[in-house]
This record gives structure tokens, sequence and C-alpha cells, in this order.
């Protein structure tokens, strides 16, 4: 026991010195003026739990001050008289050691103890474990385990062996893990697998994603008459979640709550956390709300995933009423659910309700910062709306956030875009100003900008620049990009200037660089030049690939010169170059809009014979060059020989076919092939309905149309504004005058608008001479203006 007398005399001392700063000091002197009364040990492991805030001030750190004060009471124990160490006050301090994060200095107090010659008992062995475990020393645990802790007279028990199994985990040994559960069962008696020990195994293979060991070893717990908790389910299905095997994960939980184990927080927040991520919001949903019946609370992470769910498929007013939910609830959201659900809005152009959420931040307490802004300027600057951008940006330095390289980055290149280049430069200048150090994405939007402008000296500049402050110049992948762009445009010349300037800075052009331009030449149809483009990739080192030899082709089938085509092909086997299923099918093509059917049958037949892959778009291109040339018998048989082998269609091929059939009169297979579409897992598109309603209205059966209309707005379908127009004229035509008042009346001059053909036909039936002027009243108010007119 502490000598009390000599205490105060101390502490009179050490007032009349004046007080020491030494916190700890402080502490120590505290806990002396404690001590009557009460053990060594017990007051010492009473001290090592006092961490709650709670505690008072002076002893919020217990485990810290447990080993300040042991090691003050060492160096002064010549004044101050305490009981002798024990086995369980080592065992104390080594605990507190590990709890601090200094398993060092636990293996320091083993040692002493060790040296003292005092015992060790299974408590204090497994503590130095905990110690070996603490500080990375996992293999001198498992010995200490096997062999050291037997000659020290202590038999390891369950949590001797678990405690050294969590470690192995850890450190992804789980092998090594499994074979000491192994041996565990293998020793039996008090240290037979627990629960525990299973689990931590089992959970440990799901980390290295060993998960066939990790079922296997779960089957052997149940064999073995362990029943697995809470814990261990809920480990199996966050793995399965993650692995997105969702349908496995479903089957572990229903067999857990066939089991009696109930899921908890953690379960459901996996299976929403694992649902959210595979895009199965609807299940998410389901589980959130059975999830509430039972009065468990979500997370704000699986909230969050869950919101991001929701936002990822287009629904961000349903994450908004979520979230609104459970802010009713008391549940806050954190900066990332408003993160979530303004990039959503954003993504989905909801302007309007992105800026009610981004002020409603404010009075729920949650500042914006940085990346808060930037979502809002990216949601504006990927619609293109560069003003409203803009003022956000401007609102932002308002408030006092600071742009980032991010919010430059996201600036400079929708600028650019945009043909700002001027504005652009102007942005990228004040950031340097800013010393807001520029990024690989800032220079590649200003030079992309520059080549799309034209300034290749600008983007010349910028690119030395780069280079002298330490980024990378731009590679030739990001060069492809630009003269890509270009080349899709038409800019074919400008494009050739890009591969100027790459040239220049001594950058290599590759195969793909040479098929863009390829590709822009024939675009404009300059195949001369573009043919010439082969000799060029021959002079430079760069060999011609399947893709090079396919672009030219298709070329010269579009601009009709299929003769040439042919003799670029038969040249292909003689650069050792393969065709391939694109190939063949851009020949195909070209041969049957060329009108050369048997030609085209031919290339077939050679097709299946060179063993080239024959897919569904080549069935498609074939099918429909035999409708288009007036084969289409040969069509339709080929279509049923198609279909008794299983082949599966897709939805453009059945359209061909509909109206093949109905352009030979053969109506109703035509009918039961349209009928057939859902059995065949497609949905009917724009493409269908159009098909059917213009063969009907051709055939006069005009009530069939009208409701294959109808059929389709049900199924949410919009019509094309070439579909209303064709519509309208087949119902003039055939002198239906109020039913294409009807049509007529769904003209908005937006998405669909009257065609210059369908106002001409109007106006030769309803001018003063025409033979329907006293029909006109049948129409929408708007067009009875057309017997003015004649």
């Amino acid at each position: 026991m502490l000598d009390i007398g000599v205490v105060k005399d101390r502490r009179r001392r050490r007032r009349n010195n004046g007080a020491r700063n030494d916190t700890g000091d402080r502490n120590c002197c505290c806990m002396e003026t404690m001590m009557p009364g009460r053990s060594l040990n017990g007051f010492l492991a009473a001290l090592a739990r006092a961490t709650s805030s709670a505690a008072p001030a002076c002893i919020r750190d217990g485990p810290v001050l447990v080993v300040a004060l042991f090691n003050r009471l060492c160096r002064e124990q010549a004044v101050v008289r305490v009981a002798p160490l024990t086995v369980h006050t080592y065992g104390i301090l080594m605990d507190c050691c590990c709890r601090t994060s200094r398993p060092d200095l636990g293996l320091a107090f083993f040692g002493r103890l060790l040296r003292t010659g005092l015992k060790t008992n299974e408590i204090t062995a497994t503590t130095f474990l905990k110690c070996l475990c603490y500080a990375k020393r996992t293999d001198e645990a498992v010995n200490v385990l096997l062999h050291r802790m037997p000659e020290l007279g202590c038999v390891p028990d369950a949590f001797a062996y678990s405690t050294v199994l969590k470690s192995l985990c850890d450190n992804s040994m789980s092998q090594q893990g499994l074979d000491l559960l192994h041996m565990m069962a293998k020793e039996g008696g008090g240290c037979s697998p627990n629960v525990v020990a299973y689990s931590t195994v089992i959970h440990g293979f799901f980390k290295e994603g060993e998960i066939g060991k990790a079922c296997n070893l779960f089957h052997e717990m149940m064999q073995q008459g362990v029943e697995p908790n809470v814990w261990t389910y809920s480990s199996i299905i966050d793995a399965l979640c993650k692995a997105r095997a969702m349908d496995k994960a479903e089957l572990v939980l229903q067999q857990m709550v066939n089991k009696g184990v109930q899921p908890n927080n953690v379960t459901y927040s996996c299976m929403i956390h694992g649902y959210s991520t595979s895009g199965r919001w609807k299940e998410a949903a389901k589980l959130l709300r059975e999830m509430k019946s039972r009065g468990l609370i979500l997370d704000i992470v699986t909230r969050n995933s869950f919101l991001a769910s929701l936002c990822k498929h287009g629904r961000s007013k349903e994450a908004a009423e979520f979230l609104d939910s459970m802010t009713a609830k008391g549940h806050k959201p954190d900066i990332v659910s408003y993160c979530i659900l303004l990039h959503g809005y954003g993504t989905e152009g909801c302007f309007a309700d992105m800026i009610d959420v981004f002020y409603s931040m404010e009075s729920n307490g949650i500042a914006a910062d940085c990346h808060v802004f930037n979502i809002l300027i990216n949601g504006y600057a990927k619609r293109g709306m560069t003003e409203e951008a803009m003022l956000i940006f401007t609102e932002m330095r308002g408030q006092g956030v600071s742009p980032d390289v991010v919010t430059y980055s996201i600036v400079i290149a929708a600028l650019s875009r945009m043909g700002k280049l001027t504005d652009a430069i102007e942005k990228f200048n004040e950031m340097t100003a800013l010393e807001v150090q520029p990024d690989t994405t800032v220079y590649h939007s200003l030079i992309q900008g520059c080549c799309i402008d034209g300034d290749l000296v600008k983007a010349k500049e910028l690119m030395f620049e780069m280079m002298n402050g330490g980024i990378p110049r731009p590679n030739i992948v990001f060069f492809n990009s630009v003269i890509n762009s270009l080349c899709k445009e038409g800019r074919v010349m400008d494009a050739h200037d890009v591969l100027d300037l790459v040239i220049g800075i001594g950058e290599r052009p590759n195969v793909i660089t040479f098929n863009s331009l390829i590709d822009g030449y024939c675009l404009v149809g300059n195949m001369d030049k573009a043919f010439k483009i082969l000799d060029v990739m021959e002079s430079v080192g760069v060999e011609p690939n399947v893709v090079t030899y396919s672009t030219l082709l298709d070329g010269y089938s579009k601009n009709r010169r299929i003769d040439d085509a042919l003799t670029l092909f038969r040249e292909m086997p003689r650069k050792r170059i393969k065709p391939d299923t694109v190939t063949y099918g851009i020949m195909l093509d070209g041969l049957f809009r060329a009108g050369r059917t048997v030609a085209a049958m031919e290339m077939f037949h050679e097709m299946i014979e060179s063993g080239t892959t024959v897919d569904i778009l080549i069935y498609n291109i074939k099918l429909g060059g035999l409708c288009r040339n007036n084969c289409v018998d040969e069509a339709i048989a080929l279509f049923q020989k198609l279909r008794a082998m299983n082949v599966k269609f897709n939805i453009e091929i059945l359209n061909t076919m509909i109206n093949a059939m109905y352009k030979v009169q053969r109506k109703e297979e035509a009918k039961e092939l349209f009928a057939t579409i859902s059995a065949n897992g497609l949905v009917p598109n724009e493409s269908t309905y159009a098909v059917v309603i213009r063969n009907l209205l051709k055939g006069g059966a005009v009530e069939d149309a009208d409701n294959m209309f109808s059929s389709k707005d049900n199924s949410g379908i919009v019509p094309s504004s070439r579909l209303i127009n064709d519509i309208i004229r087949m119902l003039l035509e055939k002198g239906e005058i109020a039913k294409a008042g009807n049509y007529l009346s769904k003209v908005d001059g937006k998405s669909i608008s009257l065609e210059a053909s369908t106002a001409s036909l109007m106006l030769s039936l309803f001018s003063r001479k025409g033979k329907h002027q006293e029909d006109i009243k049948l129409l929408p108010a708007k067009y009875q203006f057309f017997d003015g007119f004649g």
C-alpha cells in the first residue's frame, strides 16, 4: 500500500515550489489520493476502464494513465511504498499497452514479468499473444500459442486461439488460420473451435476473395454442430453482396431466418447496400420497409448507398422523398447525402430541383463545400449551360469557397467545348494567379480546344508549359481523339494540321490515327485521298489492319463505288489481312444496296466457308437486302429456317420481316409475328408500330391502325414526327378527314412538326379549288386557314 503521509508531504512541497505544468504528473497526483482502501490491481483495472466522455477530465484516457502511473511509481519507489506486483498487475499493464497502440511496451512488460520469476497464467499469456499480434508478429504468436505456452505451464484456451486466428486472418493468412482451426478441433476439450473461431476464419477467406473456401468452412462448421450466429451470417451475406451474388445472399438470409437467427442492422445494411450497388433498387426498398417495420435503424452509409442507387436509375425525386422521410424521423442527412442527390438531379437535368436542394442544405445546418459547388457547376456544364455554370462559379466565390483544380478543370473544359477559348484561357490564367496548380485534365481541355479552334501555335505553347511544369505532354491517344473528332465533323484538313503538329513534337502516329483520317476522307466523299493514306502509312512504317480496310470498303460502298470495294476486298488476302465479321457485313450491305443480290449471296457463302462468325447483324443485313431487292419469299423462307434453329432475333429483324410479310400480302403471318414479339423476350419499339400502322393504312384498315396507335401510346412509346406526318397524309389521301384532324392535333411545333409535304397536300385538298374544301371544318381550328388559298 502507498504511504499516504509521504504522499501528503510531497504534495505540500510541490505547492510551495509552484504547480507543475506536466499534465501526467497532475493526473498521477490526483490518482494517488484515490488509493486508500483499494488494492493496486483493482485500482489499475478500474482506471483502465475509465475511457468514456462521462469520466472526470483528468482520467478520460485510462489506459494511458495506468502506464504513466505505473512508470512513476517505479521511478519513485524509494519514496512511495507499493504492494508487491503480481502477474495480474502485468496483465493489466500489457492490455493497456495494446489499447494505447504500444504493443512494444506490452512485450517489454512481459519480459520484465519473466525476469521477476512470477508464474505466468493463461490470462497473462493470452494478453502476451495479443501484444504480439498487435505488433504484427503473428508468426511468433503462433509459436508461443503452440509451444511456449505449454512450456510456461499454461493451457491455451478458445480465447487464446481466437486471438491468434483473428491476427492471421487480418493479415491475409486465412489458410494458416484454417490449419490452426483444425488443430483446435483435433485438441478437443475446452479449446474446441466455437462460433467465434469459425466466423473469424470464414470472414478472413471472404476478405481474401476465397469464396469457395469460406463456403466450405461454413458447411463444415454446421456439420460439426456449431450453430452460426448473426455475425457469421452477416459476414457471409456481406461478402456475397460485395461479389454481386445477390441470389446466393438471399438464400443465406432465408436460411438464417429459418434457423431462428434474426437479422440485425448490419445484416439488413449489407443486403440493402448489395441491392443498391447492383441496381436493384426495388428489392432494396422492400428490405428497407421490412427493416423499418422491425424498428431497426439504417446507418448513414447504407442510406446513402440506397440514395445513390435511386439517383443512378433516374429516380432522384424518389430519392429526395426518401431523404425527407428519414430527416422527419430524426435521421439527419450528411453532406454526402446531399452530394448524391445534387448529382442525381444534375444528371437528369432537373436543375430547379437541384438548386432547391442546394439552398435547403443551409437550413439543415450543412455548409456547401467545394465538392458541392463542383457538382452544381458540372451539372450545368455537361448540358452545355455555360452561363448558368459561370453564375454558380461566381456564387461560389461570393460565399468564400475557393475553387480547386477540379472546379477550374470543369469550367475550362466547358468553355473549350463551347468554343469560348478566350474565356477558357482567361480562367486558366486566373487559376495560376491564385496558385492553383493546373493538372493534366486542365491542359488537355485547353490543348483540345486550341486544336479544334485551329490555334495550333497556342496548343504547342501549352504543351511546352506542361512539360516545364513536370507534367507529361499529351500522348498519341489524346491526339487520336482530337483527330477523330475533327474527322467526324468533316474537317479533314484541320485534322491533317493536328497530325503535322503531332509529328512536329516527336510523337509517332499509329494505325488508329490514320484510320481516323481515312474515315474523314470517306465521310466527305474524297475516296482517292482516303486510298492514298494507305501509301502514307507504308512510308512511315505503320501497318494497315482490318479496321483500315473495312473503313475504306465502307467508304467505297456508301459512295456507290462497289466495284472499287470488291477490288480492294480481293487485295486483303495478299496483304495477309483476313476479313472479319464487320468487313463481310459492309460488303454484303454494299452489294445488296447496289442491287447485286447474286454477288451478295456468293459473298455470304464465302463468309461461311472462311469460318468467319455469322452473327445476328449479318442475318439482319441479308434479310433486309433480300426484302429490298424483291426477294421477299426467299427472305421469309430463310427467316423461318432460322426460327426453327432457335436463332435469337433482335427487334430490327422482326420489324423487317413484318414489313416484308405485309408487302407480299401475307398479312396473317405478319400479325402472328407481331403477336409473338413479347414471347421472344423483345419489346416493340417505335419502328415496329410504325411498320404495322403504315401497312394497315395502306390496306385500308383504318380502325385497326387507330387501335394500333392507341396500343403504342399505352405502352409509353412516343411517336416520331415522321410517323405522325405519314399517318396524316395517308388518311387525307383516303378521305378520312376527321381522323386526320385527330392526328393533326398532335402536331405541337416542337417535338412534332408539320412537314412541307403534309402542308402541300393539305393546301391542295382544302384550298378553294380543292376537292375537300367543304370538309375543312373537320380539322383543328388552327388549320382552317387553308380555305383562304387558291
